[in-house]
């Protein structure tokens, strides 16, 4: 079993020692939710994955003014939390392919664990702004109005369609993850302001 040097509450407290906008927190409270549900589905380590969606941008409060450092920053700051080199790799791995950071830009994902973190993190954007748009109403939220959304490229357009598909890389069907993503952001809609 992985082990992890950090409980969840301990990672809360230090996320929240750092200067985290609410929508930030709410991200990475809605990553580690759809993480924790894909583990579930996988038969994987749910607080291992968990802890993968809560801190996959650990750095983001110190680095979104410069791009080029998210995901190279969380390198020391985890290493600092006693976190291994497979955990470490995993969480830079949602990193991979983008062009504004040059360190990743060439790397490729090729774990199931890759590509469950790159997806469910992105996919939250677009189940979160659907909810605005619906009077941040979660509840009665289902997949094929959240597939409409998906389609139409305008809305929410900096969600990346292609990293969410990658989840069927993972072996997950696009339409189940839809299902499985809006289920685990239900859980949590207290926590993240919708209803």
């Amino acid at each position: 079993m992985d082990a992890l040097p950090i409980t969840r509450e301990e990672a809360i407290s230090w996320l929240k020692s750092m200067p985290q906008l609410e929508s930030d927190f709410n991200h990475y409270l809605e990553s580690e939710a759809i993480m924790r549900a894909l583990a579930e589905k996988f038969n994987d380590n749910v607080e291992y994955w968990g802890l993968l969606g809560l801190l996959h941008d650990v750095d983001w409060a110190l680095t979104k003014n410069n791009c080029s450092e998210h995901c190279i920053k969380a390198v020391d700051l985890l290493k600092s939390k006693g976190f291994d080199d497979k955990f470490i790799e995993t969480v830079q791995s949602h990193g991979y392919g983008y062009e504004v950071i040059p360190a990743l830009k060439d790397k490729k994902r090729s774990l199931r664990i890759h590509y469950c973190l790159a997806a469910a993190e992105t996919l939250t954007g677009i189940i979160f702004a659907y909810a605005l748009m619906r009077g941040r109403d979660i509840s009665t939220m289902d997949a094929s109005g959240l597939k409409k959304k998906f389609k139409d490229k305008k809305f929410a357009e900096n969600c990346n369609r292609d990293i969410i598909k990658e989840i069927e890389l993972a072996g997950l069907p696009l339409e189940e993850f839809f299902v499985l993503a809006i289920d685990a952001m239900k859980k949590i809609k207290d926590q993240i302001g919708l209803h």
